[in-house]
């Protein structure tokens, strides 16, 4: 897991806050929350020079949501994470 994610074991109840900025000083807020089944580093389709195996790598969370519907995150330095 990445320095800054705090790590959480699967099944605990999270909320995670993703913060989008765009090019006119405008910011987009979603939360989701839900029980944790897995986090993974997954590659991406995209190249990037440099890169493991010339991918871009993800943080990737996994998460059911109270409905029973399945979310995968990609989270950034952007992305916060707190038990809910």
């Amino acid at each position: 897991m990445s320095a800054q994610l705090p790590i959480f074991e699967p099944g605990t109840h999270v909320r995670v806050t993703h913060q989008i900025s765009n090019t006119h000083d405008e910011t987009w807020t979603n939360t989701v929350e839900g029980k944790i089944l897995r986090y993974r580093q997954a590659k991406t389709g995209s190249w990037f020079a440099h890169a493991k195996d010339d991918r871009l790598w993800l943080d990737r969370l996994e998460i059911e949501c109270d409905n029973g519907e399945i979310v995968v995150l990609n989270l950034d330095q952007f992305s916060l994470i707190e038990k809910a």
